[in-house]
């Protein structure tokens, strides 16, 4: 089969070479998986600006939302404010993958910058399963994979101290981003606000602070202008006790590669 040239013009759409890089860590995608994909990003796409919900606790939900630029989280909160980041999203992420099949949402999804996306139907997955068994079954993958995510984050909340909890999280998001294509070198885009930071490891925004400035000063982390360097990838997993094994990066699915 010849190759078919996807062409994205969007700056947004950048996000779609995001996930299919993200998908093929699984498995290899055909032109034509690639080519559908990159129609689904293109037919339904909204943008909202930054600290305003997409969908909130409540709503019922009727698509899966892509992410194709921007950042945003899943999170929940109490009546009286308290708020407990549960996740982030990252351009090329799908936020619930069939949440349509509820009756309403259990968690809200809010933006932290600006945030464009694509929301994706019932139908769109219904095409997938007839026809594009390599993208249904990478997709399964991602499930898994936001799954340990999760286990990941409840062990960071109950077992890990300030440091290495702050230190953990900032290797996932460094290699989620790498993962998807989106860092230079060492460095990555990084707009979360340490009340994100707060939000997201259950430490007051003071701790939260205390705790970047000893990763500071311990060279393990530089943080300027919404962007994060790590000087020595290394030393800085070290500091988490992060094992990346939870991200399952090795190609699992490669004997359902696509044919060349």
């Amino acid at each position: 089969m010849e190759s078919v040239p996807i062409r994205l013009i969007a700056a947004e759409m950048i996000a779609v070479t995001a996930l299919i890089r993200k998908l093929e860590q699984f498995v290899r995608l055909s032109p034509a998986d690639r080519v559908v994909l990159a129609r689904a990003s293109s037919d339904r796409v909204r943008k909202f600006g930054p600290r305003v919900d997409i969908t909130r606790e409540g709503d019922r939900p009727r698509d899966v939302h892509l992410i194709l630029s921007g950042w945003a989280c899943r999170y929940k909160q109490l009546d009286d404010g308290r708020r407990q980041v549960v996740s982030f999203f990252l351009p090329g992420d799908m936020c619930d993958l069939n949440v349509f099949i509820l009756k309403e949402m259990d968690h809200s999804i809010g933006t932290i910058t600006s945030v464009t996306i694509a929301d994706l139907s019932r139908d769109f997955f219904d095409e997938i399963s007839a026809g594009y068994p390599r993208i249904a079954t990478a997709l399964w993958w991602e499930t898994l994979v936001n799954a340990a995510i999760q286990r990941e984050w409840t062990m960071n909340l109950g077992q890990r101290t300030a440091s290495e909890r702050m230190a953990h999280l900032l290797c996932e998001i460094f290699f989620r981003l790498r993962l998807a294509g989106l860092t230079e070198g060492l460095t990555c885009e990084f707009p979360l606000t340490q009340a994100d930071l707060a939000d997201a490891t259950g430490l007051s925004k003071v701790h939260v602070n205390r705790t970047l400035q000893e990763l500071r000063a311990a060279d393990l982390v530089i943080l300027r202008g919404k962007v994060l360097t790590v000087p020595c990838l290394e030393r800085l997993m070290s500091s988490g006790l992060f094992n990346p094994n939870y991200l399952h990066m090795d190609r699992e699915g490669s004997q359902l590669d696509a044919n060349e």
